[in-house]
């Protein structure tokens, strides 16, 4: 005689939910993770034969690893301790932010969504808007860059494009971590981002536990060789004139730099230029504090038709609307042999003497990347319609006032690449790229800046004006 056991229905669906739970954990999980992991390391592989800078090891811990090993980290440590005993907590709960804190820094980096998607996702967005301007202004020394050597890219910020076209340019060469302000931190942006290298900051943070994780990441990724993007404005430039260098991002990399025991880290300066900066209107809002911010649901509004109107204009139209956008690259600077001439160290020198070593050393790079910065028409129009005071001017008044504007600029040394031979048709074209933003209004031959418009037209002439004090 058998005995027979009746099951409610809901446990009965719980039991076979855990069994098919069970099966995908330890058959199925695990065949498919060896799988992938299978085809990431060949896609590693293969990147790396081809890559100049390798990715380093560090990109491919474990994002958990890397965040206890900052959490244990002998300086943030200390910051815990002091951080709790200031604001009067348990010392587990101020260990519990660094942790939150360093989770939210530390990227989960896929060299699959960066070399796959990331490459066809930069290239086609670049090439969609822009034509491409690139040009070397380093004497070769690029190409000489040890590989072993902690790369660090330092451009000025002119658009969130910036981001895009910059890693396009060097994904043959190496593959970029930013740093990442906290606008992009919304889904699927952030894992989106987060997979490909990038690091999330709070700009505007004041917290010394905060700061103290975010400072030994930096120390930590640097060391480790991680090829970097810094913007050393820290932000976009509102107004279009190149702002001074803040340190904090260039300190954290120095601070604890000893040239006889770390590797070199060499510092390329880039200069960046567009023709049109799709954020233009929203940076000159920004300058008039007395407007009210526009909702989220506006931006998003605003963003999707922007993009929608892009996708389905003709390529031609599109290069009309939006011209070049331009991208030089200066000769390196190796910070080994930039402080070669201190006494001491900067690891072994005080905080003022430091600083003010890290405040030159900014200066300077500012200054090579202002060299760089590219002379495109846009800039170029807007420059003398400034200079003349916005008057209304006929094409060969332009034209003319234009030509001298060139000589003048390549007698600065300035990196102009608009040709004698094709600058008219070039500079026509762009006449006709400013009436079509509404810009300027054209009467036959006769060009007039339009109502309102004086102060895009600032912004852009303002790209260059650091030609104007030479």
């Amino acid at each position: 005689m058998t005995a027979s056991v009746e099951l409610p229905l809901w446990l009965l669906i719980i039991i076979v939910l855990f069994a098919l739970v069970m099966v995908l954990d330890r058959i199925l999980l695990p065949s498919v993770r060896w799988l992938l992991r299978r085809k990431v390391n060949k896609i590693i592989g293969e990147v790396n034969d081809k890559l100049s800078i390798q990715i380093r090891s560090f990109q491919l811990t474990r994002k958990q690893t890397l965040v206890d090993r900052l959490v244990f980290d002998e300086q943030v440590f200390a910051a815990i301790k002091s951080y709790a005993k200031e604001n009067d907590m348990p010392m587990e709960v101020a260990q519990e932010k660094a942790f939150e804190y360093a989770r939210e820094i530390v990227p989960r980096f896929n060299a699959y969504m960066y070399f796959k998607f990331g490459r066809w996702l930069a290239k086609t967005v670049s090439r969609l808007i822009y034509r491409m301007k690139v040009g070397f202004y380093d004497g070769g020394a690029l190409a000489k860059v040890d590989p072993k050597s902690s790369v660090v890219f330092v451009m000025n910020h002119r658009s969130n494009m910036d981001y895009v076209v910059v890693s396009f340019l060097v994904m043959n060469r190496t593959a970029l971590s930013y740093a990442v302000g906290e606008w992009a931190r919304v889904w699927p942006l952030a894992p989106l981002i987060r997979s490909m290298g990038a690091f999330f900051v709070r700009r505007n943070s004041n917290n010394p536990l905060y700061r103290k994780v975010l400072e030994r990441y930096v120390h930590y990724s640097s060391r480790a060789g991680v090829s970097q993007a810094v913007y050393p404005e820290g932000g976009l430039t509102k107004d279009g004139v190149l702002k001074e260098p803040k340190l904090g991002f260039l300190d954290y990399i120095l601070r604890d730099y000893n040239p006889e025991k770390d590797r070199d880290i060499v510092f390329i300066p880039v200069g960046l230029n567009y023709d049109r900066v799709i954020e233009d209107r929203s940076l000159e809002r920004s300058l008039s504090p007395d407007l009210p911010r526009q909702s989220k649901w506006f931006v998003f509004k605003t963003s999707c038709k922007f993009i929608l109107k892009t996708l389905f204009m003709a390529r031609k139209e599109r290069w009309r609307r939006f011209g070049y956008a331009g991208v030089n690259f200066a000769r390196p600077v190796s910070a080994k042999a930039y402080f070669a001439q201190l006494e001491k160290p900067l690891s072994d020198l005080d905080k003022e003497e430091r600083i003010a070593q890290v405040k030159q050393f900014a200066d300077d790079l500012m200054q090579d990347i202002a060299q760089v910065v590219p002379v495109l028409p846009v800039a170029l129009i807007a420059s003398v319609l400034v200079e003349q005071q916005f008057k209304a001017m006929n094409r060969a008044e332009v034209l003319s006032l234009c030509a001298k504007k060139i000589q003048q600029l390549k007698q600065l040394g300035a990196p102009v690449k608009i040709t004698q031979n094709g600058y008219e048709g070039i500079l026509t074209k762009t006449l006709a790229l400013l009436a079509g933003r509404k810009l300027l209004n054209q009467h036959n031959d006769l060009y007039q800046v339009t109502e309102n418009s004086q102060g895009l037209l600032n912004y852009y002439a303002n790209s260059l004006a650091h030609w104007n004090s030479n």
